[in-house]
């Protein structure tokens, strides 16, 4: 062999061995530089978050990997460690994950609403309620069909509220539990002639393809505000906690809470910024 090819097969080797200790180092960077994000259903079927993290992921250097689920679900998540930060809507349930020590502290992001939606032709007289107590009343009385998500999310919850603010404890062949997200039971609902609850935003989503009307709206019980909580890294020390603060900033700071409030489907906005000065102020690096 001659002194020209074992320089070649020792510059080869030397190359490949390069290549691999660059992907080595890139590899184990890689989790630092992704941001676990557990989140509602409402928040991606309305495609907010594909419209916002685009322009944090190109700002601050992070991949946000975002898992859908029920707020109960992102919750437990936060509990186990297994993301970085949640978006949810259940203040009560937000509340004791920060209470509990699994979450360091909430802070306000948006809000929109909760409607009733159901049949065009507003069986059970659900159209003239006086109030949102009053609309499941009368979906009770009348035994209409309702589909409940039945998944412990925020709209789950919120549902279980209502019915306990009615006096009504749902049961009998008219309540059906889905135990599906809010696409799928609003598809049911259409499918099946049945009233359902649901965030606006995942509703304007759907409303095109569905046989629904909006039967009630407006009541200040059906408020969907949603907050956002850095999982405590004293809990779980693996968690990437700088990247969770690094978005935390960005979803209450100005650009954020502009990009969020522009915003539209259907000629509608579907959120408003909610973010509070005062923690606003707690957040800078």
């Amino acid at each position: 062999m001659t002194c020209r090819n074992i320089f070649v097969r020792i510059f080869s080797l030397f190359l490949l061995t390069l290549s691999a200790l660059q992907f080595a180092v890139a590899q184990a960077g890689e989790p630092q530089q992704v941001i676990r994000l557990a989140t509602t259903t409402s928040t991606d079927n309305s495609g907010l978050l594909q419209a916002l993290l685009p322009y944090f992921e190109k700002g601050n250097g992070y991949k946000v990997h975002v898992i859908a689920v029920g707020t109960g679900k992102a919750l437990r998540m936060g509990r186990d460690g297994d993301v970085d930060v949640v978006l949810v809507h259940a203040r009560k349930a937000e509340d004791e994950f920060v209470r509990e020590g699994f979450g360091e502290r909430r802070f306000s992001v948006m809000y929109n609403d909760f409607v009733l939606v159901g049949p065009a032709g507003y069986p059970a007289g659900v159209r003239d309620s006086r109030d949102a107590g009053d609309a499941f009343r009368k979906i009770a009385r009348h035994e209409a069909l309702f589909i409940s998500r039945s998944d412990d999310s925020g709209t789950h919850k919120k549902e279980l509220g209502l019915w306990k603010k009615a006096g009504i404890k749902p049961e009998g062949k008219w309540y059906r539990e889905a135990g599906q997200g809010m696409g799928k039971v609003l598809q049911m609902a259409g499918e099946l002639s049945a009233y359902t609850l649901t965030d606006r935003g995942t509703w304007l989503a759907y409303r095109e393809k569905l046989p629904l009307r909006i039967a009630f709206e407006g009541d200040p019980l059906l408020f969907n505000p949603y907050g956002i909580i850095a999982v405590n890294p004293e809990v779980h020390p693996h968690i990437n906690h700088e990247g969770a603060m690094a978005l935390i900033r960005w979803m209450t700071g100005k650009e954020g809470q502009a990009r969020i409030a522009a915003f539209t489907l259907h000629g509608q906005q579907l959120f408003k910024p909610d973010a509070k000065a005062d923690e606003v102020a707690l957040l800078k690096p």
